[in-house]
């Protein structure tokens, strides 16, 4: 299981390779201001700490975008990103396309479509 655990400026590189792989737009100096106030998370192993398998991104309790290197999905890195997320917020909301609509589902969000934007919405709270 992946150690989650806030990101640092050193981590900037891979955390964009991370979202640039999952073709996830995200710009370096935004995410670089998420890092300074503690609002980005990294999925790393504990064999390699400085490999960074996932990434996700708040912007106050809305994850912005969450991420996994693709040789990595589907081993729960994505679900131990977003539980750690809600361990730090008392609310969390997303947006995503609907084929990410069970996933969210089963981490207990409650999600609705957006239909003036085309997605699903999800919010879960305690």
């Amino acid at each position: 299981m992946p150690e989650i655990r806030e990101a640092t400026v050193r981590d900037l590189p891979d955390v964009m390779n991370v979202l640039d792989g999952a073709v996830l737009e995200a710009d370096a100096t935004a995410v670089r201001d998420r890092i300074a106030d503690d609002a980005v998370l990294v999925a790393v192993v504990g064999d390699d700490p400085e490999r960074v398998l996932g990434a996700l991104v708040l912007d106050g309790d809305h994850i912005d975008a969450v991420a996994v290197r693709r040789r990595r999905r589907g081993q729960g890195i994505g679900t131990a990103l977003i539980e750690a997320a809600a361990e730090r917020r008392d609310r969390l909301t997303a947006e995503f396309d609907a084929d990410l609509g069970p996933f969210y589902e089963k981490l207990g969000f409650e999600v609705e479509s957006d239909e003036k934007a085309g997605r699903l919405r999800g919010e879960r709270s305690p």
